[in-house]
């Protein structure tokens, strides 16, 4: 070897070693760039996941107090029945016409009282 040579090959050695080294830094913002982005993609999606759950929430508890509400007033519909088919069948049962809630009244109340209503 001569000493011509050696700083050839030296300076051949320099350039490509700074060649990768460029290389690599390229790669590396690449990367960081790379990671940026899906970490911002992961973000959005995660919001846009959590506002569809949120609205998926919401109209589910409005649909249940809808139910609700229809199932309350068909039980008082029912119950409503359920009365009144029990006072028919009471005022069938001893031969007189159903009895109103004042007549009601006051039957219990003479009945409670006696002869203190009297006086």
């Amino acid at each position: 070897m001569t000493s011509s040579e050696t700083p050839a090959s030296d300076a051949g050695t320099i350039e490509a070693l700074k060649r990768i080294k460029n290389a690599e830094s390229d790669w590396d913002h690449r990367l960081a760039d790379a990671r940026r982005a899906s970490e911002a993609t992961l973000r959005r999606q995660k919001e846009e996941a959590g506002a569809t759950v949120a609205a998926a929430r919401a109209e589910a508890e409005a649909d249940h107090a809808r139910t609700v509400e229809r199932a309350r007033l068909a039980a008082d519909v029912e119950a409503r029945q359920i009365v009144a088919d029990g006072e028919r069948q009471a005022a069938q049962a001893t031969g007189a016409a159903a009895p109103r809630s004042s007549d009601r009244s006051a039957g219990l109340l003479k009945a409670v009282l006696g002869d203190l209503l009297e006086e």
